[in-house]
């Protein structure tokens, strides 16, 4: 058995995404057609609570849509013109007590910058340092949030198709040991939109943490408690 959420829209709320939690079987593996069955096994969990229409956004995803929504798809656009992944602005723009950032990896691929050993040997994480921005570590997602909607707004004319979905997963997303999560991300940006404020609050990154800290969206790493049996936490 494993735990894996589900995010789900939620402008009229303080959270601006609601998160529900599903036990659901869990099969190990790296095949992709056991990938498949774990995002069926939640898809399956949530509908039967009525949580229907959901969208798996990431490279395993049965949906075209669903992979480009992938951060690793998406790329990040620099002050001088050129692009990156979101994954190497995420991993080369941390800063630990004893190192960083690392914008060497700006220039690495995804999976190879997110291996890089710097990451764990440099002490506890401190902030990260972007374009010549300081973003603090609260709220805990709000640079990758940044990185990710601000990514989605070049494409505004096409994510109300988005709006068909009642909600998002990631089934690789493992809410026990990250916290930075895609389909997250992606429920925000629509609460954002839905609400009217996407521009508002997009257009420094002092808007957008305003924009967040004055809310009540708060992402914690979920407590591990295997003895409980609840399918839904506000965060």
């Amino acid at each position: 058995m494993a735990e894996r959420p589900i995010f789900v829209p939620a402008p009229e709320s303080p959270e601006l995404v609601k998160e529900l939690y599903f036990q659901i079987k869990w099969h190990s593996g790296f095949a992709p057609v056991q990938k498949e069955k774990n995002i069926s096994e939640l898809h399956q969990a949530a509908a039967r609570l009525g949580f229907k229409d959901l969208l798996e956004i990431s490279s395993k995803s049965k949906s075209d849509r669903g992979q480009h929504l992938s951060a690793f798809y998406m790329k990040v656009k620099l002050s001088d013109g050129r692009e990156i992944p979101l994954e190497c602005a995420f991993q080369g723009s941390k800063t630990f007590e004893r190192g960083g950032p690392f914008t060497d990896l700006y220039w690495k691929e995804p999976k190879e910058a997110k291996r890089d050993p710097r990451l764990k040997e440099s002490g506890p994480l401190k902030s990260f340092q972007f374009e010549g921005f300081t973003w603090p570590l609260e709220p805990k997602t709000v640079f990758y949030d940044w990185l990710y909607i601000t990514f989605l707004k070049r494409y505004r004319d096409w994510t109300p198709k988005l709006y068909a979905y009642g909600g998002f997963t990631d089934v690789e997303f493992n809410p026990h040991r990250s916290i930075n999560c895609q389909a997250r991300s992606c429920a925000l940006f629509l609460s954002l939109l839905k609400k009217d404020v996407l521009d508002e609050a997009t257009q420094s990154p002092q808007d957008f943490i305003h924009m967040l800290t004055t809310s009540r969206y708060r992402p914690q790493l979920r407590a591990d408690d295997s003895n409980s049996n609840s399918l839904f936490a506000q965060q």
